[in-house]
C-alpha cells in the first residue's frame, strides 16, 4: 500500500486558518500540537503533520475499505526533519516528505524502505486537475487505458476494463498535484 498528500502552502496560508480556536484540538494529538507550538516554522509543521496523517490514511483506506475522518487517530512521529512515521491501531505506516517554499508533500508507506514511482504536476489556474492528472498517469503507464476511483475513493489503473494489481495514490491540492505508485508492481 502506498499514500501520497500535498499541499499548496500558500492556498493553505490563504484559506485555513490553522490558529483558530479549536483546530489544532481536533486535528492533532496533544504531543502534536506541542510539536506544532514549539517549532521554528509552527504553520509548515501543521501541514507537514496533515500531509502525513493524509498520505496515511489513503495507505489504511486501501488496506480496510473504509472511509472515516478520525485525524487524531493517525499519531506522527518525526525522526527526522523529512522521515517520520504515523500509527493508528496497530499499523505503522512509514513516511518521507519532501518540504519546499511552496508546497508539503509526503509519501507512505508500509515498508520503511520502499521503491515508487513519482510523478509531480504543476496546474494553471483553468485546468481540471482531476482529468489533468489521470491524462499525466495514462502517459506515463502505457500498459493503462483507463483510471477510475472505487466507492472509497481509491484510484485504479485499468486496461480494457480489467483492473490493473498495483497501488496508486494520487493527489491535488492549489496549484499542485502528483501521483505514486510502487516499484516492481507494474514493470
Amino acid at each position: 500500500m502506498i499514500g501520497n498528500d500535498i499541499v499548496d502552502l500558500k492556498l493553505a496560508k490563504n484559506q485555513s486558518n490553522w490558529q483558530r480556536k479549536g483546530f489544532l484540538e481536533k486535528q492533532f494529538t496533544e504531543e502534536e500540537q506541542k510539536t506544532i507550538l514549539n517549532s521554528n516554522d509552527p504553520f509548515s509543521q501543521v501541514w507537514l503533520f496533515w500531509s502525513m496523517k493524509e498520505a496515511a490514511y489513503k495507505c489504511y483506506t486501501q488496506r480496510y475499505k473504509k472511509r472515516f475522518f478520525a485525524p487524531k487517530k493517525f499519531i506522527c512521529k518525526m525522526i527526522s526533519k523529512t522521515l517520520g512515521y504515523i500509527s493508528i491501531d496497530r499499523e505503522v505506516y512509514f513516511s518521507t516528505t519532501i518540504i519546499t517554499e511552496n508546497y508539503i508533500h509526503t509519501i507512505a508507506s508500509e515498508r520503511k524502505e520502499v521503491s515508487f514511482d513519482f510523478s509531480f504536476i504543476t496546474f494553471d489556474h483553468k485546468t481540471d486537475q482531476t482529468t489533468f492528472l489521470n491524462n499525466s498517469i495514462l502517459a506515463f503507464f502505457s500498459g493503462a487505458d483507463t483510471v477510475q476511483k472505487d466507492k472509497f475513493g481509491i484510484p485504479f489503473l485499468y486496461n480494457q476494463q480489467r483492473k490493473i494489481p498495483v497501488s496508486l495514490s494520487t493527489s491535488h491540492h492549489g496549484n499542485f498535484g502528483g501521483f505514486v505508485i510502487l516499484k516492481n508492481q507494474w514493470t
